[in-house]
């Protein structure tokens, strides 16, 4: 299993791609397969058919995957897309950083 840069419940930038320049909260993270969905970004069209007699079958919009390469933090404090840098502190405890030059806050 390969460790990925951003984990559930941040907000990240879409760097590429038709949903380039939006931002939005990571619901789901696969590190398998070095994927994540973001919130309302990437929607897709799947074709659902009815599972029960009298449930309507339909198209149904959803959010499809993205490769993590292709999404980048946004700092809470800064607001600013940012890289992720790791340090440990006294406790041992190891916690994210923001790498921009004037932030240096912890995530």
């Amino acid at each position: 299993m390969s460790k990925l840069h951003v984990k559930k419940g941040d907000t990240v930038l879409v760097l590429s791609g038709k949903s380039r320049g939006r931002q939005g909260k990571v619901l789901e993270v696969s590190p398998k397969e070095g994927k994540v969905i973001v919130e309302k970004v990437n929607m897709v069209t799947k074709h659902v058919k009815p599972r029960r007699q009298g449930e309507p079958g339909g198209r149904i919009s959803a959010e499809g995957a993205l490769y993590a390469c292709k999404v980048q933090v946004v700092c809470p404090k800064c607001k600013m897309p940012t890289r992720v840098g790791y340090t440990v502190l006294e406790d041992g405890n190891k916690v994210r950083v923001c790498k921009n030059r004037d932030c240096g806050e912890t995530f």
